[in-house]
């Protein structure tokens, strides 16, 4: 059986007439080195098809390239379409700067503390992404408490607590969604929310409860449905509270976008014609909210992106340990398609 041989990091100086040092650094996205140089070492490893020696990189550098992030199992599918997106980004920018991720899974009715913990404590990775941060999280609690590297997707409502995130705007998304609805004549608006107490949440709602305070009109009201996240069935039971009870709201915002989905599909089955009769808005823009009839207006909350731009800002805090938190915040973008409309001329 014919084999290849595997070419070594001196073999590869070597061919680049580079030092190994060099080399070395370039390939794990050094900024010292100046990114003519890393690109080009980097379009010669993959040529040479080099794989660099994992054990040998931790023993001289103390660090094990890789990047840990838990997954939670809480509904039938490992990964959700945020999650999908979410994870390619992040694999996407690791792997630029020569950084693999590990995916670890936290069992329904297991603490994700304690796989967060085991992949800190085990020093499987440098540093760790943090997802869906909850309004009291214990895991950046720990994270801190450790002083460990790592960067959170989504704040706390502790502004107190220093650490380094990045989050998208949904307060003003969802201000934004209102006015424009507003402006369509809408004044009985819905909104479908989640039990989880998840930060965002707050964030959304809040900026919504906001708008509507900012606009002084009375004649404006606001009917609110929750559900537990990754429960379908108690999901479309509170969207079919709302659009069969007798004074359904004419422009439902839902907090995410497959609340929104379930809202289409449940006024499809009712008999309802979006936007015709009922204008529906979501946010996140994940891929199935181009598909969904009519086409669900959404905010593209840029997933992929800001999860590369989380890989990023990782490397730098594992390399650099900066004395300040590095922290960013995204506005995302309205996606008008054609879920939405002027408000029903034969309803308040």
């Amino acid at each position: 059986m014919m084999t290849t041989r595997v070419i070594t990091l001196k073999e590869l100086a070597a061919s680049l007439d580079l030092s190994i040092t060099t080399v070395s650094r370039a390939l794990a996205g050094h900024e010292q080195i100046a990114l003519k140089t890393r690109e080009r070492v980097a379009q010669a490893a993959r040529q040479a098809g080099y794989v660099p020696n994992t054990a040998a990189r931790t023993l001289v550098s103390g660090r094990s390239g890789f990047v840990g992030l838990v997954l939670p199992i809480r509904g039938p599918n490992l990964v959700d379409s945020f999650l999908g997106e979410f994870v390619t980004g992040l694999g996407e920018g690791l792997v630029s700067h020569g950084a693999d991720l590990i995916l670890a899974t936290a069992a329904f009715g297991h603490s994700e503390l304690s796989v967060l913990r085991h992949v800190v404590e085990s020093g499987r990775a440098d540093g760790v992404v943090v997802t869906r941060i909850a309004e009291v999280d214990e895991r950046l609690a720990y994270l801190r408490e450790r002083s460990f590297p790592f960067v959170a997707h989504g704040r706390l409502l502790d502004s107190d607590f220093g650490y380094n995130w990045l989050d998208t705007d949904g307060a003003h998304a969802f201000a934004e969604a209102f006015d424009m609805l507003y402006e369509l004549g809408h004044r009985h608006f819905g909104l479908v929310t989640i039990s989880e107490p998840m930060t965002f949440r707050h964030l959304r709602q809040d900026g919504l409860a906001a708008a509507i305070a900012r606009r002084g009109d009375p004649s404006v009201r606001l009917t609110v449905v929750t559900a537990p996240r990754f429960d379908q069935e108690a999901r479309i039971q509170a969207v079919n509270r709302m659009l069969q009870g007798p004074d359904r709201p004419t422009a439902i915002v839902a907090l995410f976008d497959e609340l929104a989905l379930t809202v289409m599909e449940e006024a499809a089955r009712a008999g309802l014609s979006v936007p015709r009769d009922l204008s529906v808005i979501g946010f996140d823009n994940i891929a199935a909210s181009a598909y969904a009839p009519p086409g669900l207006t959404t905010f593209d909350a840029s997933i992929r992106q800001c999860a590369r731009e989380i890989a990023d800002m990782l490397l730098t805090i594992i390399a650099d340990r900066p004395a300040e938190p590095l922290t960013r915040l995204i506005r995302p973008t309205l996606v008008a398609r054609a879920s939405h409309g002027p408000a029903p001329q034969t309803r308040s």
